[in-house]
């Protein structure tokens, strides 16, 4: 018989931790939400049609230093741990949420090069409501680096190998994340942003 004891799998979700920030924003953590992150994590990185960008900013167009793919509403996820680990976010949040996570943005960080700078996700209505989005982390740990909007001094998280995050209430207008660049040699990470309808 196989012996699925060690399958990779998302765990329960009443030991995540939540921390009150400023202006009615929260985040929940819980380290190794996803047993078997590191076998995922395998599995996602030929699977997932990985692709560069390049956008304006300010007066030139600049390569996105990160690779990325956006699973839209009703599209199938590249890997049905992934559906999995959505059914449970939309479980455990479903009350306080008030609607499922519908859309999955991934993210490829191939090296310390790569990173992500300040912003909130305030494309569509998490500018003007509360909202929530959950990232599983995946690979190499990197420090996620949050800071308020006000100004103050920012918290770090080094998120990496089934970690999840879930940034909840203001937190998408009222403070901003970043994953920022490092000269030290580190791995790969993909980031799994899961987020409701009408927020990117």
């Amino acid at each position: 018989m196989l012996d699925l004891t060690d399958a990779p799998a998302p765990g329960p979700l009443d030991q995540i931790q939540r921390t009150e920030l400023t202006a009615g924003a929260w985040i929940d953590v819980l380290p190794g939400w996803m047993s078997g992150a590191d076998e995922l994590f395998e599995r996602l990185l030929p699977a997932v049609p990985w692709r560069a960008e390049r956008r304006r900013m300010y007066e030139r167009v600049v390569d996105v230093p990160r690779l990325l793919c956006f699973y839209g509403e009703g599209e199938a996820l590249p890997d049905a741990l992934l559906t999995r680990a959505r059914d449970a976010l939309d479980e455990h949040y479903a009350a306080e949420l008030g609607e499922p996570f519908v859309t999955a943005g991934l993210c490829l960080y191939r090296d310390g090069r790569d990173s992500v700078a300040w912003h909130g996700d305030t494309i569509g209505r998490g500018s003007t409501q509360d909202t929530m989005v959950a990232i599983l982390s995946l690979g190499t740990p990197r420090p996620l680096l949050l800071r308020p909007v006000s100004g103050g001094s920012a918290l770090r998280h080094d998120v990496g190998h089934g970690d999840l995050l879930v940034m909840g209430g203001s937190c998408q207008r009222t403070w901003q994340h970043a994953i920022p660049k490092s000269a030290k040699p580190t791995g790969p990470r993909i980031s799994v942003q899961f987020r409701p309808s009408g927020v990117r």
